[in-house]
């Protein structure tokens, strides 16, 4: 059976009989056990959970055939609840807590027929850039086995990009779906902040995080992100803002889209082989009747150190709830509770958890709040204010993912500053709760994947999925596999 069809292909064949679900499953199944242990994109494989899924939709297949993913094998981001399944956010201090529940988008995706075939490697609480921050070890590059995937959705990104599953279900607080997505070269959307519900989603930085889905087409994305969009009642944060239909809205033609392009800031630090894929990405769009804009974002210079100041505050709050006393890991403390306390929270999180929270602390405490915290919030509207001034004469706004490739494991592990840096293109739509896409344009010499960004206005992903469909369907590199995708 053929595991480069497309999530629709896949849905199709098993509704109209043409192949099982089980089929589907094993074969994908088998894909997991052939390559992972190379790449480490999973941390846990739901064989047996997956083929009694898979049989049950087998068995009622004439009653589920309208289902949207009907039998489309689909992963989980190991950040996201899943009832009865480990969930573990690559982190020791989970270890051993299974959640009483399925977060919404669980439930949604089981809902539409989608069988779920594991849980995907990511960095600790989705903190980093490389998914080298896993208490279950990185996870690697398919197109380099030496190289990063990016992160924090790095198992999601590679699962996709292996073809060891059609789609998955990611998080993005800074770039975590994106980046990891341009690296691996799939497309993935970060969709406006509230248009998916984040019940079941083990907080980061709640004002930056969003779900979405990382696919091999932009047409496979429109379709998995149909059935997990929209308002939830669980989730406070959740829009009531209507769901359109994704799909149908897919013409394969820009329609005279105007593509604003912030010049000023693709000068310093961005790789030549990176622009030049970018540029050539426009003109394939121009080429077809876009139209491209220069645009100024005055304050874009201030997206990292705004987002390292909201994000690490954010996730000191989020995570003091980590003690050891209610799930989880606990360390052995001698019946002192502020041992314990100490002691769960130092083994239980790795450095780069441990670097966040110390930083959010800080500026957090009393003398700082203001100076650090609170001023950054007033840039951060200051940010959102020059998007929607471009949006006033723009459609979308057009960058490079990342500003170079993916890097070698263990090349900036220690460099903090660095590894921070590769976001500068990528948090401001989490500062803004923009949506947000990539799709690959492009390889470098040595073979990496490059990608390609598209920035909307709130709530107009059809825009963001009409261009990057566009743009898709003038280019070659979905027929491109990585030397470590299995046949």
């Amino acid at each position: 059976m053929a595991t480069d069809w497309t999530v629709t292909e896949l849905r199709t064949a098993v509704a109209q009989g043409d192949v099982s679900a089980l089929d589907v499953c094993e074969t994908y199944l088998q894909r997991i056990s052939t390559a992972n242990n190379d790449l480490n994109a999973f941390t846990i494989i739901l064989a047996d959970v997956a083929r009694a899924r898979a049989e049950e939709i087998d068995r009622r297949r004439n009653e589920w055939q309208h289902l949207p993913l009907l039998g489309v094998p689909i992963t989980i981001k190991d950040v996201i609840c899943t009832q009865g399944i480990p969930t573990t956010a690559g982190s020791q201090i989970l270890s051993g807590f299974t959640p009483p529940y399925n977060a919404t988008v669980v439930t949604r995706l089981l809902n539409a027929g989608a069988v779920v075939v594991g849980k995907t490697n990511c960095d600790e609480f989705a903190m980093g850039s490389s998914t080298e921050h896993s208490a279950y070890g990185p996870t690697r590059n398919p197109w380099a086995r030496d190289h990063i995937p990016g992160g924090s959705s790095g198992g999601a990104a590679v699962a996709v990009a292996a073809r060891l599953a059609p789609a998955s279900i990611a998080s993005d607080t800074g770039g975590s779906i994106r980046q990891p997505a341009a690296l691996c070269g799939v497309v993935g959307l970060k969709p406006t902040y509230g248009r998916v519900s984040r019940y079941g989603l083990l907080a980061f930085a709640s004002s930056l995080d969003q779900i979405g889905p990382l696919t091999l087409t932009v047409a496979d994305a429109a379709a998995v992100f149909q059935v997990i969009a929209g308002h939830d009642p669980r989730d406070a944060t959740s829009s009531t803002q209507p769901v359109p239909d994704f799909c149908t809205r897919l013409s394969h033609d820009p329609l005279g889209a105007r593509i604003g392009v912030p010049r000023h800031i693709l000068t310093d630090g961005i790789d030549a082989q990176v622009l030049e894929a970018f540029d050539k990405a426009l003109t394939t769009l121009t080429d077809q009747g876009a139209t491209v804009h220069e645009i100024d974002l005055p304050h874009m210079d201030y997206a990292v150190p705004v987002y390292y100041l909201v994000a690490p505050a954010e996730a000191s709050s989020n995570l003091a709830r980590y003690d050891g006393v209610r799930y989880g890991f606990r360390a052995d403390s001698d019946n002192d509770l502020a041992k314990m306390y100490n002691q769960t929270r130092d083994q239980g999180f790795g450095a780069e958890v441990k670097r966040r929270i110390m930083l959010g602390t800080y500026v957090l405490s009393a003398g700082y709040y203001d100076a650090y915290y609170v001023k950054a919030q007033r840039v951060r509207s200051l940010i959102r204010r020059d998007y929607d001034q471009a949006f006033a004469n723009v459609d979308v706004v057009a960058m490079p993912t990342t500003p170079s490739c993916a890097f070698r494991i263990g090349e900036r592990v220690d460099d903090p500053l660095a590894m921070y840096l590769g976001d500068v293109f990528t948090v401001s739509a989490n500062l803004t709760g923009l949506p947000a896409i990539n799709v690959p344009c492009g390889f470098t010499n040595n073979h990496l994947p490059i990608g390609f960004q598209l920035m909307g206005r709130p709530f107009d992903e059809s825009t963001l999925l009409t261009l990057a469909d566009a743009y898709e369907q003038h280019c070659p590199w979905l027929a491109k596999r990585p030397p470590l995708a299995p046949s």
